[in-house]
């Protein structure tokens, strides 16, 4: 579904990506894993479409960057980021901004048809947040915001959906609220990618780790090969060790009680 093949990317003597090789296939989930400014949001931009490698390609469901037209490939790809929230309006009522995902909108100008408006209400129930419906965005918690989005990026019934550090900045019982919800919505075909650097985010739903370093892939494949002690150790440059418990990984620095 995805595959990317050489990308490197330069701005003006600095090199943010380095001949990065990595894909994707049917049926697995992804989450690309890193230190702060490693590269991972660069290759989710990358991933769809908002940034081009100075070179390499990339190929996303079928379509090769730069041989089609990206915003026509958008259009099958839910994504959520710290950037949208940003974008959209506080004073909109939540269920117009989940509606707003069916026409990769950010805001409507004109009427909205009555059956999306049917779907956004019955989506944000199947989500146990039909409550907050018609309140305005501005008015809920964070939790509740990061789980609005989600509804809208799944409005457009995507085949794949693309999470750039979903839960940052929610308390433990939003982040657990908000993996679970996630979990149980990306159980069908649709392929999740989600960024973090965050280990213990990494649920039994993903299959599939890259670990990016220094604008490289340091490693690639199943989670228990890549999630392995010598592996993070290397590319954290701290003495790590992995504890599994559910089929979840948890880390702490060798040496010390306190996990990370």
């Amino acid at each position: 579904m995805i595959r990317l093949q050489q990308l490197t990317l330069r701005r003006d003597e600095r090199a943010i990506l380095s001949g990065v090789d990595l894909e994707m296939k049917e049926g697995e989930h992804w989450v690309i894993l890193g230190k702060n400014g490693s590269g991972k949001t660069t290759l989710l931009e990358m991933m769809t479409g908002y940034m081009f490698p100075t070179s390499g390609t990339v190929d996303v469901l079928g379509n090769r960057f730069g041989q089609c037209d990206v915003r026509e490939v958008r259009k099958r790809i839910g994504y959520i980021s710290q950037t949208l929230i940003e974008k959209l309006t506080l004073t909109d009522a939540v269920w117009e901004v989940v509606a707003t995902g069916a026409f990769a909108f950010l805001r409507f100008y004109q009427e909205i048809p009555e059956e999306v408006k049917r779907q956004s209400l019955e989506l944000l129930e199947s989500m146990g947040i039909g409550r907050l419906a018609h309140q305005q965005l501005g008015t809920i918690s964070q939790g509740e915001r990061k789980k609005v989005l989600l509804a809208r990026a799944l409005m457009g019934k995507p085949e794949l959906l693309v999470l750039d550090e979903p839960c940052a900045g929610l308390d433990l019982y939003e982040r657990e609220k908000f993996l679970t919800e996630l979990n149980r919505l990306s159980a069908g075909k649709m392929m999740a990618i989600y960024v973090t650097h965050h280990i213990e985010e990494i649920t039994p739903l993903f299959t599939h780790v890259a670990l990016i370093h220094d604008g490289k892939v340091a490693a690639s494949g199943p989670k228990a090969e890549v999630l392995r002690d010598e592996v993070l150790s290397a590319a954290y440059d701290l003495p790590i060790e992995v504890h599994w418990a559910h089929d979840r990984p948890w880390i702490r620095v060798a040496g010390q009680g306190a996990g990370l």
